[in-house]
């Protein structure tokens, strides 16, 4: 298999999306964290072990430590920062650090482009479909990035898997 074939990236809300907001204390957000983490090993034992991750705040930090997790067990698993621009400095200073970490453990670091603008997110998501054949995403419906996300790797035939932000909703595959 392809490097495609073998890679996995991530989709999912910033914390103004998440019922729990900015409080990763609560329940719910321990609870999504462990889903992520279970969808990343199955990917493993599926035999995927390259993880593309989007680096936005919320889902994609849940990620990316969920997958620099993963190499406890599976030390050959390599995971890609996808940056959609230099410019972090966007960020509250606490989440910069937070992000900066995270980017320094990785094993690649792609910068889709140089300057922040309006379609750089779409671009960086788009980048992350076009390099992998799964998407696993947290989702329940709303419109935005993720929505079109997962819409255009279901174009593209990734294997989707949606996990809702909150656990006592149905799981499913597509929208």
């Amino acid at each position: 298999m392809g490097p495609r074939q073998m890679s996995v990236c991530f989709s999912g809300y910033r914390p103004e999306k998440l019922p729990w907001g900015e409080d990763e204390s609560d329940p719910r957000c321990a609870a999504l964290k462990k889903r992520l983490y279970d969808a990343a090993e199955s990917a493993c034992a599926q035999g995927y072990r390259h993880f593309i991750c989007g680096m936005a705040r919320g889902v994609d930090f849940y990620a990316c430590e969920a997958v620099l997790l993963l190499r406890r067990d599976y030390p050959d698993v390599t995971v890609e920062a996808a940056i959609p621009c230099q410019e972090i400095d966007r960020m509250p200073e606490a989440e910069r650090a937070r992000w900066q970490s995270l980017v320094d453990r990785c094993d690649y670091e792609t910068v889709v482009q140089d300057h922040y603008d309006a379609g750089c997110m779409q671009r960086r998501n788009r980048y992350m479909v076009d390099h992998a054949a799964m998407l696993i995403a947290v989702h329940d419906g709303q419109p935005g990035g993720t929505r079109r996300t997962i819409e255009y790797a279901m174009r593209r035939r990734l294997d989707v898997v949606i996990l809702p932000p909150v656990e006592n909703e149905k799981e499913t595959t597509g929208l």
